[in-house]
């Protein structure tokens, strides 16, 4: 049976209300997908969710997450959401998703509510979006990406990316699902990234000549948006030492204005 995996992960976005051990948070389903673990980023969704849940007069303005060990697709998230502070304009919470093995995600989520202030930033020239003839299919995306790079590609190359997405139309609760959309699409690639100096290799080797995950995911919330425009993920990776990669990135909007901002680390392996 064919999956649409839009609606598919929108459906993992709404989260339930759960109680257990006496311990309030909330469940949510996983993806459909034929991948051999839960894929971190629905896991970076469904920690922002469970935060705006918990404080929705408040919106995501960071949060650290940390990946104990994988997460089984057979089972669904359950959340449970500690708050170690709420005033008037910010508050903090822990968030831990468990499954019945044990802790797979923990994140420090810090919310703020908006505030008028000085507004400056300086950052690079956005290029224009690159035309329909640099759509690219990137598997766990279900949304139009459009990229002048190929991360298939075996020979070496700058360790850099910009790739540009755009979600399908979102009528209701555009801005406030945008930060865990986002959250989501910016676990995919950094170790693409991370690999595009390396000879031979690319991230279609996964599993092959090399094995990888990620072990721990920050991002930064600057500004509200929507993912229903276009939006660019520029990203570089600086470092690929002891096993492990590490990269960090930028999302910006058709227009140049700085939303968001990430990084990752992550375990990365070669054989042979």
């Amino acid at each position: 049976m064919s999956i649409d995996l839009w609606n598919d992960l929108l459906a993992c976005l709404d989260l339930s209300p759960s109680q257990a051990d006496g311990t309030s948070g909330y469940e949510g389903r996983n993806q459909r997908l034929t991948y051999h673990r839960l894929f971190g980023g629905q896991l970076l969704a469904q920690c922002v969710r469970a935060a705006s849940l918990t404080c929705p007069d408040k919106g995501v303005k960071s949060l650290h997450v940390l990946f104990p060990r994988a997460g089984s697709a057979d089972e669904p998230v359950r959340y449970e959401v500690e708050r170690h502070h709420e005033g008037g304009t910010f508050a903090t919470l822990a968030v831990t998703a468990r499954q019945s093995r044990g802790v797979i995600a923990t994140a420090s989520v810090s919310l703020h509510t908006a505030e008028d202030g000085r507004d400056h930033q300086t950052t690079a020239a956005v290029p224009a979006v690159p035309g329909e003839e640099h759509r690219v299919d990137l598997d766990l995306l279900p949304w139009e990406t459009r990229t002048t790079a190929d991360l298939d590609s075996p020979k070496p190359e700058a360790p850099e990316l910009e790739l540009w997405l755009r979600s399908r139309p979102l009528e209701h609760d555009a801005e406030a699902l945008a930060p865990a959309l986002t959250a989501y699409a910016t676990d995919l690639t950094l170790i693409g990234t991370a690999l595009r100096p390396v000879d031979g290799v690319s991230q279609r080797d996964a599993g092959t000549a090399f094995i990888s995950a990620v072990t721990s995911h920050t991002l930064w919330f600057h500004r509200p948006f929507r993912t229903d425009a276009w939006l660019l993920l520029r990203q570089h990776s600086p470092l690929l030492a002891h096993g492990r990669s590490f990269g960090r990135g930028d999302v910006l909007t058709e227009d140049g204005s700085l939303v968001a901002s990430y990084a990752q680390e992550a375990l990365l392996r070669f054989k042979g």
